[in-house]
């Protein structure tokens, strides 16, 4: 069944997809909080269990590279069905092979294809749904797939984390658990109708074709989204691993618990702040940005602050301000995106602004490598302090094109043209 927006459609759809899309960015995060316990427990050093959180990305970008464009040529449908199974079997290798560097290094890119397909797919299948939903306000389907990563995110991490302190089986049962999110999420996907008919073969172009986006060389895109879109992952892996281990040894003897605790402050900070983000964010200038930016000049200089004072007080004022700066960013950059793109390029534009957005999960990695390499000279606050200054001049650049090649015809905060 297609939907069409003459078609009568249950409020609730969308809570389908998004309950798929939570499942997968459960099971992306729900490794994070342990990057201590492999570290400390199963003798990997910082630098790799740091690669192994960067592992996914290359599970990722792929995936939204090519199954949002994908999507936009055979529909939502059949290439969303399968994430939750993707991600399941990520899952499942990671929890055989705690002691394996390559078995852990696959179970990531699975759970990155799984995610990557979500952010892509389900995104835009959200984003659909909640147009044809008459209770659903102005960018709702922006706020909603963001939210429901951001939730995934969130509770993936805090989960896992407690599991893995205190409950038996700490490197099997969080990822049971997933297992089981997985399976349930999946099914109910499935009652889901399809929201973009594919196109006829006769119709269609090369695969090759249809992985070209246009829109991404908009010059909206190129002198807004790209300079925010790296900085979402990159304060929050700063806030849920860089600081998290550079506290392991003041934790009280629970550094998983902790690095739990700065992931679920975080996260749950972004969410937070992305139910608000529509009175920020305006179609008519870069403001949602703007304040992202300000945020995140304030949330590296807080980590510079918290990597120096070395205390846990410090550490989670510091992991809230990022978390609200990845949520300000994720949230505006999603928004501009859904203004920029028509309705062939939503899925392939989306998918563009994720792969950038992934790339800030190689700051830990790059950081473990610059501290191991320097130890005397590069120093993690003033690594941060260099970062809050980047943000700074991110900040200058994005204010000067703040009203700057706006989409030429209006367009509604979902991204539709107005008519």
């Amino acid at each position: 069944m297609t939907l069409t927006r003459t078609t009568e459609t249950r409020t609730g759809t969308w809570m389908l997809v998004a309950a798929g899309l939570f499942a997968v960015a459960w099971g992306g995060n729900e490794f994070t909080p342990l990057l201590v316990m492999y570290r400390l427990e199963h003798g990997f050093s910082a630098f790799t269990v740091d690669t192994f959180l960067f592992a996914y990305v290359i599970g990722i970008v792929p995936a939204l590279l090519i199954c949002g464009p994908l999507s936009d040529r055979i529909g939502r449908r059949p290439v969303m069905l399968p994430a939750t199974a993707v991600a399941a079997a990520g899952s499942i290798l990671i929890a055989f092979g705690a002691d394996t560097a390559g078995i852990l290094f696959g179970g990531r890119v699975l759970s990155g294809i799984a995610l990557g397909i979500g952010m892509a797919v389900g995104g835009s299948w959200i984003k659909e749904l909640s147009a044809l939903d008459p209770t659903a306000a102005p960018g709702a389907g922006a706020r909603r797939q963001a939210m429901s990563l951001t939730a995934g995110f969130a509770l993936g991490a805090g989960v896992a984390g407690i599991l893995a302190q205190w409950a038996p089986w700490p490197t099997h049962l969080a990822y049971a658990v997933h297992v089981g999110i997985c399976v349930i999420a999946g099914i109910g996907m499935i009652s889901v109708p399809e929201t973009r008919p594919a196109v006829p073969k006769a119709h269609r172009a090369r695969l090759i074709d249809d992985l070209k986006i246009p829109a991404a060389t908009h010059r909206r895109f190129l002198v807004i989204v790209v300079p925010l879109a790296p900085w979402v992952f990159g304060a929050a892996s700063v806030a849920y691993a860089v600081l998290p281990s550079l506290m392991a040894d003041r934790s009280g003897g629970h550094p998983i618990a902790l690095s739990a605790l700065m992931s679920v402050l975080a996260l749950g900070a972004g969410f937070a702040i992305q139910a608000v983000g529509r009175k920020i964010d305006t179609p008519n200038a870069a403001r949602g940005a703007l304040v992202a930016l300000t945020i995140l000049v304030f949330g590296m200089l807080l980590a510079a602050w918290a990597a120096s004072a070395l205390t846990i007080a410090a550490a989670l004022i510091a992991a809230a301000v990022l978390g609200c700066g990845y949520g300000m960013a994720l949230v505006s950059g999603l928004q501009e995106v859904q203004r920029i793109a028509g309705p062939n390029d939503l899925a392939g534009l989306t998918a563009v602004f994720y792969s950038l957005t992934y790339l800030g999960f190689a700051v830990p990695a790059i950081l473990s490598a610059l501290t191991e390499r320097w130890p005397g000279v590069l120093t993690y606050p003033t690594i941060f302090v260099f970062g809050a200054i980047m943000a700074g001049v991110c900040w200058v650049f994005v204010r000067t094109r703040s009203t700057s090649h706006l989409p030429a015809a209006p367009m509604d905060a979902e991204g539709s043209k107005l008519t």
